[in-house]
C-alpha cells in the first residue's frame, strides 16, 4: 500500500492486513525483512497500526506512517518499540486536531509534516510537538478545488504536487513557509 526508499538502499512497505511496516537492504534476500513500526497486531497503542498506509522515510531514517483507521500519522525512529503520533490522533473529524483518512504523508527539510486529509478534502501542515496543524490547502468542499487528495510530493523550488484523486488531476501549490 504504502513503500519508500531511503538514501542507504533500504526498501519499507506497509502491509495494512498486517498492521506494520518492514524494511529490506536492497540486493540483500532476506524474505522476511524486518518489522520497524508496528507489527503488534491490530490496535491504537503506540506500538500498533491500524491500516497502515503511505510511509516517509527522513535522513536519520525515522519512518512516518499513515495509520488510515487511526487517522492519526505516526513517526517512529530507527530501532524504537513504539511510535509517538504526530499529527492527528484525536479521532476522525475536521477541527485542527484531527484527520479523517489521512492518504498521503511527506516531510520538508524543515522537518514539518503535510498531510493529504482525504475525508476533509485538504492538505494540512503539521510542526513536530503542535498539538495541532494548519490548512495550507482547502478544498472548500468537494469539487471547488481538492475532492479526496492522496498522494504528495515536493520539487526542488518547494512547490507541493497533489495527486487529486477524485478530481483526476495532479495540482501545483506554492507553500509560504
Amino acid at each position: 500500500y504504502g513503500l519508500a526508499m531511503d538514501k542507504h538502499r533500504f526498501l519499507y512497505v506497509s502491509d495494512p492486513k498486517k498492521h506494520e511496516v518492514r524494511r529490506w537492504k536492497m540486493d540483500e534476500y532476506n524474505n522476511e525483512g524486518i518489522v520497524v513500526a508496528g507489527g503488534n497486531g491490530k490496535g491504537n497503542q503506540l506500538n500498533q497500526l491500524n491500516y497502515p498506509g503511505f510511509v516517509f522515510v527522513d535522513e536519520e531514517q525515522s519512518v512516518y506512517v499513515l495509520d488510515f483507521h487511526n487517522n492519526r500519522v505516526m513517526k517512529w525512529r530507527k530501532g524504537a518499540k513504539a511510535g509517538r503520533i504526530v499529527a492527528g490522533g484525536n479521532g476522525q473529524g475536521g477541527n485542527l486536531n484531527q484527520l479523517s483518512y489521512p492518504t498521503g504523508v511527506i516531510v520538508d527539510d524543515l522537518g514539518q509534516i503535510y498531510v493529504a486529509d482525504w475525508g476533509n478534502h485538504r492538505v494540512m501542515r503539521w510542526c513536530e510537538g503542535k498539538e495541532q496543524g494548519e490548512i495550507v490547502v482547502d478544498g472548500n468542499g468537494k469539487g471547488n478545488q481538492l475532492d479526496g487528495p492522496r498522494g504528495l510530493s515536493f520539487d526542488d523550488e518547494g512547490n507541493l504536487y497533489v495527486a487529486d484523486c477524485c478530481n483526476h488531476r495532479i495540482e501545483k501549490f506554492e507553500i509560504i513557509l
